[in-house]
Order: C-alpha cells, then structure tokens, then sequence
C-alpha cells in the first residue's frame, strides 16, 4: 500500500511570519498538534504544540512570537508514492509520530500521522511497530529547546 491511500490531503499551513498565536488557534480550532509551514509555496518547516511550549513558552517568549523563531526547521518527509511499510518502519526509527506528504516535485500533498495508519486497512501491525519505536526511552529528539 502507498502513502497515498492512507495520507490526510487536505493540509492546512502557516507562514514563518505569522505568529504562534495564530498558529496555536489554529491547532485548535481543527484539533491538530502540527502545522507545516510554508514561505514562498515551500515546505520551510514544521510547528508543534510542543514547538510552542518548549521553544516559546518554557522561554519565556509572548504569544506574539514568530512561527519561523521557534518551528522545526529540520524537516522530515516521506513521498507519496512509497510504500507504508517502507515510512512506517523509519517513523519508528526517527521518532516521528506525522510526515508531511511530498510529491516528486516536492510539493506538500498531504499529511501521515500514526493515526492515518491505526485507521487504514492492513496497516495497524506497521503503526502499531512505529508506535514502539518511536515510544522507547532515552536519547535525543528534534523537539529540545535549542533550534534545528
């Protein structure tokens, strides 16, 4: 199965320029802990609700804050055409709980979380094997207060 049949197409994105504010209701008001961030109709970055507590609030930083001063800048991404065993297995190594969706042109095209796959059809025994790598204990990971 590929990335494509479990994906979420319908991404919603922020810009560096926008405040965490922004992003943060954003987060709410569609129920979501990220959002890719875009400059120039690139995939610049990602932002979390964990960006937003540990990188702004933990700082001491206002909720007008720039989403480029605290996002992700080191992006992980998969490709819509690979396979969800081949994207499962390095989720679980690298940590990650959601990818942004390129295409081959390197455009956003959509979104996989952990949940896309607890959902689809034969892909619970991958979701369920990234889930304990990504849950195991110790070392370092991309949300530590100091920017990537």
């Amino acid at each position: 199965m590929k990335i494509r049949e479990a994906m979420t197409p319908d991404v919603r994105m922020v810009r560096p320029d926008q405040t965490i504010r922004e992003a943060a209701h954003l987060m709410a008001e569609l129920d979501i802990g990220a959002l890719p961030v875009q400059d120039n109709d690139r995939l610049v970055g990602m932002i979390t609700d964990r960006d937003i507590a540990v990188r702004a609030v933990a700082e001491g930083r206002g909720a007008e804050t720039r989403i480029g001063d605290v996002m992700t800048n080191d992006i992980k991404y998969c490709y819509e055409d690979q396979t969800i065993e081949e994207v499962m297995r390095n989720m679980g190594e690298q940590r990650l709980r959601r990818l942004p969706v390129l295409n081959r042109d390197k455009r956003l095209v959509g979104i996989l979380s952990l949940g896309d796959l607890a959902l689809e059809r034969g892909a619970q025994d991958e979701a369920g094997q990234a889930l304990g790598g990504i849950s195991r204990p110790g070392g370092e990971h991309s949300q530590a207060t100091q920017r990537h």
